[in-house]
């Protein structure tokens, strides 16, 4: 839902940082990778060291910032399917390393009673939030769309973000145990929703026939 609502208010706060980069000669893939690289290392080296706060605003900055390279694209004439095919692959090695650093924090610093629920959750949310992207891009390779869910990418890494900057300000472990589950819980019915949506489409298709088998 962030994902759609919020893209007009990041275009305007940060339009005149994208024409910057044009200037610069800055390209939107350089902006993308470097987005990837920066979310990765910062992650994986402020969560698991317990420096919760910081790592919660930092990656929040740099996904905010990584809006930048869609702006650019547009601005330079350079959109193109394989700028949304390396967006879409580098968003997920993102989330793959916040999610495992979420883990490891749980395993190394996190209330015993709380410890192994809060890393179980924050695998089967990795695993959860890479299905959610698959469901959609698999029903757009066939003709469908499917952009629909309460757990779009923007709203999996707000929930999150905010659980790890909680447990920094020591408000308790369990907003992490809790924000790893929801997102469990909202990754699948957003799933669900996709399925049904993509099922009635193929539906109300003529001449429809049996599934084609992935």
């Amino acid at each position: 839902m962030l994902s759609r609502s919020g893209r007009p208010l990041f275009q305007m706060l940060f339009g005149p940082v994208a024409r910057l980069f044009v200037r610069l000669g800055i390209s939107a893939d350089a902006v993308t990778i470097a987005g990837t690289i920066a979310s990765c290392t910062v992650a994986l080296w402020l969560i698991p060291t317990d420096h919760l706060t910081v790592a919660a605003w930092t990656i929040f900055a740099v996904v905010i910032f990584d809006n930048l390279d869609g702006q650019i694209a547009r601005l330079t004439g350079t959109s193109s399917k394989w700028g949304a095919f390396l967006d879409s692959t580098m968003d997920r090695f993102a989330d793959g390393a916040i999610f495992l650093a979420v883990a490891i924090w749980s395993i190394l610093h996190a209330d015993e009673s709380l410890a192994n629920w809060t890393a179980l959750g924050a695998v089967v949310a990795l695993l959860m939030g890479a299905v959610v992207p698959y469901a959609k891009a698999r029903a757009e390779s066939l003709g469908f769309t499917a952009n629909i869910g309460l757990a779009e990418r923007a709203d999996r890494l707000t929930v999150i973000l905010v659980g790890v900057f909680f447990v920094g300000l020591e408000w308790g472990d369990w907003w992490l145990t809790v924000a790893t589950w929801l997102l469990v819980a909202a990754s699948f019915f957003t799933v669900i929703q996709r399925m049904v949506t993509v099922y009635k489409q193929a539906k109300a298709e003529p001449g429809e026939s049996q599934a084609e088998t992935a």
